[in-house]
């Protein structure tokens, strides 16, 4: 694996782990983060994030939120 997520909620620390890719649903479309991508800072609309980890595929539904990408760390913060 070889980027670091977080995906925090109000609610709960949702996700804390590595993992290979990760879809966001960008406010100007999806887009996906691997490895060495170029830093960012993005608004988050309605739709699913999707993250490849050790144990497979996973999809969490959120209704907004932001993500920052930085260093291969990549941050979320969304509303559910």
């Amino acid at each position: 694996m070889s980027l670091k997520l977080k995906i925090v909620s109000p609610e709960k620390i949702q996700y804390d782990g590595e993992v290979s890719i990760v879809t966001v649903p960008g406010t100007l479309g999806r887009f996906q983060v691997l490895q060495g991508h170029q830093p960012i800072i993005s608004s988050l609309e309605k739709g699913v994030v999707e993250y490849i980890d050790k144990d497979g595929m996973h999809n969490i539904e959120i209704v907004g939120g932001f993500v920052e990408v930085r260093s291969d760390e990549v941050s979320l913060c969304v509303e559910m």
